[in-house]
């Protein structure tokens, strides 16, 4: 491909990219909002602070907090004092946070699968090797 038709690949690739991750994150279950499964994702990795969390999903701090508030309420994730920060909270998923999340997940990939299975054996080998491809340019 010469390096003029780069600029339409580019673009072209992001919005497939786009549409992809919508429908795997609003077709694949109802159990959670998208929002709301991307924050509790985050919590996975360790606890935070919900300041902390606001940050890294780019989102304002009164937006969180109503999250949290919704998590929390649904007992899926548990706000406990800050050990060192007595002005703070800390974040946590629970036992059924976790389990919400696992079923999350299984609901999404068994949509690809789905997805995958009405293409051709050539189609999916093409789709692996995209996907190494795709992983690579994440990096």
């Amino acid at each position: 491909m010469n390096s003029a038709a780069l600029p339409g690949l580019a673009n072209d690739l992001r919005i497939a990219c786009q549409r992809v991750s919508r429908r795997v994150r609003f077709e694949s279950t109802d159990e959670l909002t998208p929002h709301l499964v991307s924050a509790m994702s985050q919590l996975k990795k360790g606890p935070k602070t919900p300041g902390e969390l606001a940050e890294v999903e780019r989102v304002s701090p009164p937006s969180m907090t109503r999250t949290v508030n919704f998590l929390v309420e649904k007992g899926l994730v548990r706000r406990d004092d800050h050990p060192s920060d007595g002005r703070s909270k800390l974040l946590e998923l629970t036992d059924e946070g976790r389990a919400t999340l696992s079923r999350v997940a299984r609901a999404r990939d068994d949509w690809m699968l789905h997805q995958l299975e009405t293409l051709t054996k050539d189609e999916q080998k093409l789709l692996k090797e995209a996907t190494e491809l795709l992983n690579r340019l994440a990096q």
